[in-house]
Formats: structure tokens, sequence, C-alpha cells
């Protein structure tokens, strides 16, 4: 059973702090007591609010970033979390270099949920691209959470 949740991209300002937002309202909404949070393979933003352009995309539907602050991802992560979903295979790649052998199990692309996959096997980092680009990553994440929803909401029967 899944009880905890944690998105992963490289500064966590962008798009595991969308993924972030996005997947604790739909559970909220659905009933469920899963936790979420979001994390980076890198500590340049520690601290920091999520960008203000990803905030703005996701704000248009609702969804609120509040208590959202980037942090960098923790050796203890791999064994709080029960599922660690990075937004790309760079991403992905960091974290299995430094996630302990028996809870690889844990790590997977976030796209592996979206049913586009074949298609988009990553969410683009829109930080050095213009407002599409962010439009573009909250509709991939979007569509993957509400997918990532069901498949959580199939293994707490």
């Amino acid at each position: 059973m899944t009880k905890k949740v944690l998105f992963v991209c490289l500064g966590n300002i962008c798009r595991s702090p969308t993924a972030h937002a996005i997947l604790r309202h739909k559970l909220n909404a659905a009933g469920l007591a899963i936790k979420v949070e979001s994390a980076g393979t890198s500590a340049s933003h520690s601290g920091n609010p999520p960008d203000p352009r990803s905030v703005k995309v996701a704000a248009l539907s609702g969804y609120s970033f509040k208590g959202i602050r980037s942090r960098p991802v923790k050796s203890t992560d791999f064994s709080d979390y029960d599922l660690i979903l990075a937004m790309d295979n760079d991403n992905l790649h960091s974290l299995k270099q430094r996630c302990p052998e028996e809870l690889q199990h844990k790590l997977a692309l976030f796209m592996s949920y979206h049913p586009d996959f074949n298609k988009w096997p990553e969410v683009p980092d829109p930080y050095y691209g213009g407002q599409k680009g962010f439009e573009l990553v909250y509709q991939l994440i979007e569509d993957g959470c509400e997918h990532l929803l069901q498949r959580l909401q199939g293994n707490q029967n």
C-alpha cells in the first residue's frame, strides 16, 4: 500500500512542486490519506518557493502551492517514501546512483503513469523556456497525476 509519494526534478521549483500540488489536491478530493512531497537532486534552490510561472499556470485550475518549498533529496527519503517518481531520465539516473540497492524498486519515471508515455517519456524542464513550456509541463503533469491517482486508488483497496 502506498502511503507516501515523492516527486523529484533537478531544482524542485518547477516540475516536481507542480506534481506535488496537483496530486496533493487530487488525493484530498478523493479522500485518500497519502502524503505527497517533492525534492530536487540539486540543492541549488533549497528553501525557495516554486517558480512563479509554474504557480501561475496551475493556479488557473485551482491548485495551491501553499507550504511547498524547494529541498534537496535526502538519503532518508529512499526509506521514508513508498514511491519516488523522477521527472526525467537524468534525475532518475541520479536517484539510482544514490539509492540503496534494496530500495531501487521504489524508483520510477513519473511519465510511466501517463497514457502518452511512448510519446512523452519525460517531463521537459521548462525553466529556460517561455510560457508555452510551463503550459505543456502543467498539462503533462495534470494528466499524469490523474492516472497516478487511479493507480493509487486501486492500491488502497
